[in-house]
């Protein structure tokens, strides 16, 4: 069976351990090599070797046949593949996720543009809406998917911590953990407890698209308790039947557990997640220059779209400063990717910060933002993209704010299904009839999507330039029987290499210029074919690839801003791009091709063969035992 005679000799030392007569026998079964044993043999599965079968004792207890690990992926995708809906397949993979790690991530990562829409957006939302009634049947009762933390906790988080810690089989620290309140779950409001399904899905990205360690990932979920009538009532809820506490309480729990999880973790990072918008802009606010952390609402989205919008620009027809650029929504997303907007038409095109700024409107649910609608207060995020200069004149809606405005971009972040109706489109497209219109339907999930990639195509006789925040079909022009790809602004192109080249790096802080850096290394990812298509994002069957072009790419920013400090990465950026000098020059997002290759040789991936996942296992349990 196994080619290496070391591990030939290391499972005949081992079954020599376990001796078969009685006394031998059960000191041995009580040992703890025997549990490490055990327990890396029960993730084999099917493909467990015969050596070790023999050495646990195994023989005529389990089928006879001895796999390799491409037929356990079959036999799991042919299982996924008879689930009826999304919702089941979420399940089952949600169930080989806690049993086979391994597996799970051979499979995801093999068929990632079929699987990440199951296991992140838009299965993901029906999943958190349905947690409670779900979550039982997901994980083994005493398997930590995470940290559930109640505000009682934050008063004795440290303990918290420590249950973690012991409850981990291999003792390693997180390198980075996604905490979320569930205050805002996508498109979907106050879920509570429910929204830890975020958390598990986007750390799962991380490890599918840019090979984080999946041992060293920790979802968090701030169980403060839910406005949401509908989980109070639910007598399924898993979470605390209280309402969310007030600002002060709030902000003094968030304190103690995130100094707690810095003090314990100094080195992981730390990403927010779908807290509520002011919520979300205050604790990015409070921590950034304190620890390594980010926004994925506010910094990521915007960074995707920046990527997408870049190529866009280019392939519109009309020069950069003669944009008119329409947002519908103004939450944390949308004044998010409007600053990364902004920054590039200042950094790139030169254009002076105020006249930047004057090329982009807002409609949220009262109309057109303008300073002086009549708002009793305007809400603070929104203040800096507040138009002075409309006179008296005020639009009630969308439709009123596109004739006002002619944009020749419209961005929608409003998670209003269809809010981009065939009107809406038309007129778009009537607008911009000497140039390509630029249309972004950005919400999550679909059902909260402000059109369809097929409806965009027909309303704009297929001249669109399209992003969407989720995962829309081919469209197929009935006249020709070209088929175009829509492009999917979805922030999983660059969180996952965010937080690697973050983690391999370790800058002091995460700054908007890395932001910047990544989405220009994102727009240059795009292949020569991709470009000719007229495609704004690399292909998703590429996303490993891509994610370590990005890492570098924060990585070679971050040492441009002087806020590295390990060695290793400072002797290779400097040795392979001599011309980036601490302190000088704009972030371009260029990276050399020895810092990707630096990369690529760090990003985890599954084992390929269960003799590879043997030994690594037991060298990770006991690495003196090997």
């Amino acid at each position: 069976m196994f080619e290496s005679e070391e591990f030939q000799l290391s499972f005949n030392e081992r079954s020599r351990r376990s001796s078969t007569d009685g006394s031998s026998r059960k000191n041995s079964i009580e040992g703890s090599r025997r549990n490490s044993m055990e327990l890396v043999g029960t993730k084999a599965g099917t493909a467990m070797p015969a050596e070790m079968r023999r050495a646990l004792n195994l023989k005529g207890l389990v089928p006879a046949s001895i796999e390799n690990f491409a037929k356990q992926e079959l036999r799991a995708y042919e299982q996924l593949m008879t689930k009826s809906t999304n919702l089941e397949k979420y399940e089952f993979l949600a169930v080989l996720r806690s049993t086979h790690v391994n597996l799970f991530f051979r499979l995801v990562i093999r068929h990632f543009r079929e699987i990440a829409p199951i296991i992140y957006t838009p299965t993901v939302g029906e999943a958190c809406l349905n947690y409670s009634h779900i979550y039982p049947f997901l994980y083994p009762f005493r398997t930590s998917v995470g940290l559930f933390i109640t505000l009682e906790d934050a008063d004795d988080i440290d303990t918290v911590i420590e249950n973690y810690c012991f409850s981990m089989l291999d003792i390693v620290h997180p390198e980075i953990t996604v905490i979320t309140d569930g205050s805002r779950i996508l498109g979907l409001g106050d879920l509570g407890v429910n929204g830890m399904g975020i958390p598990i899905g986007k750390l799962q990205l991380y490890v599918a698209a840019a090979g984080l360690n999946p041992k060293r990932t920790l979802p968090i979920v701030l169980d403060f308790g839910t406005n949401s009538q509908r989980y109070l009532n639910d007598p399924l809820y898993l979470g605390t039947r209280q309402e969310r506490p007030d600002e002060t309480t709030f902000y003094e729990a968030t304190d103690k557990i995130i100094t707690a999880l810095h003090r314990a973790f100094p080195e992981m990072l730390i990403q927010f997640e779908d807290f509520s918008t002011d919520h979300a802009f205050d604790l990015l606010d409070r921590w950034r220059k304190d620890i390594l952390c980010f926004n994925d609402d506010i910094q990521g989205t915007g960074c995707v779209i920046l990527g997408g919008f870049i190529s866009a620009v280019e392939e519109a027809g009309i020069p950069a400063q003669d944009h008119r650029i329409l947002f519908a929504g103004a939450g944390s997303a949308a004044i998010g990717v409007a600053k990364q907007l902004l920054e590039y038409l200042v950094i790139e095109h030169e254009i002076p910060e105020e006249k930047a700024r004057a090329m982009f409107w807002f409609v949220d649910s009262h109309g057109m933002i303008t300073a002086n609608r009549g708002d009793k207060k305007l809400a603070e995020h929104k203040v800096r993209f507040a138009r002075h200069d409309n006179g008296t004149t005020q639009c009630k809606d969308l439709a009123e704010a596109i004739e006002y405005v002619k944009p020749t971009a419209l961005i929608g972040l409003s998670t209003i299904h269809k809010a981009f109706n065939e009107q809406i489109l038309t007129r778009m497209s009537q607008l911009n009839a000497q140039n390509r219109p630029i249309i972004f339907p950005l919400s999550n999930p679909e059902t909260k999507a402000e059109c369809s990639f097929e409806e965009a195509m027909r309303c704009t006789d297929n001249r669109v330039l399209f992003a969407s925040g989720t995962a829309f079909p081919e469209y197929t022009i009935p006249e020709t029987g070209e088929v175009c790809i829509p492009g999917q602004g979805n922030n999983m192109y660059v969180f996952p290499p965010i937080g690697l080249g973050a983690v391999l790096c370790k800058p002091a802080r995460i700054t908007d210029t890395m932001f910047y850096a990544v989405s220009k290394a994102l727009a240059n990812s795009l292949s020569s074919d991709e470009r000719a298509r007229g495609e704004l994002y690399p292909r998703i069957e590429r996303i490993r690839q891509v994610s370590a072009r990005l890492a570098g790419a924060l990585i070679v920013q971050a040492v441009r801003e002087g806020l590295v400090e390990d060695k290793h990465w400072l002797d290779i950026v400097r040795g392979s791009m001599p011309e980036v000098v601490e302190g000088e020059g704009k972030p371009d997002g260029r990276v050399s091709r020895r810092v990707i290759g630096e990369v690529k040789t760090l990003m985890w991936s599954p084992p390929s063969s269960v003799e590879q996942y043997i030994v690594e296992a037991m060298t990770a349990i006991d690495p003196e035992d090997v």
